[in-house]
């Protein structure tokens, strides 16, 4: 089995998560496109990407303490 953040629950919770609110966001009106659309899709990829992040400093406790926070930010 390989390991890896992409493996991680929390990562596919993340994933599946964003992907829904992705699908959801494209029958949002046209006219909130560049703003509310944008900003919410952008958001829910931080998280996946605070998490691969997260697991790459997890041998540093202090600073993967602080993604962690920013992931649940």
């Amino acid at each position: 089995m390989a390991t890896g953040f992409r493996n991680l629950t929390v990562y596919k919770k993340a994933f599946a998560l964003a992907m829904d609110i992705y699908h959801v966001s494209k029958k949002f009106p046209k006219d909130e496109l560049y703003s509310l659309t944008t900003q919410i899709r952008k958001s829910s990829r931080s998280v996946c990407s605070n998490i691969g992040e997260e697991y790459r400093k997890r041998l540093y406790v202090a600073h993967f303490v602080s993604k962690i926070f920013d992931s649940d930010m």
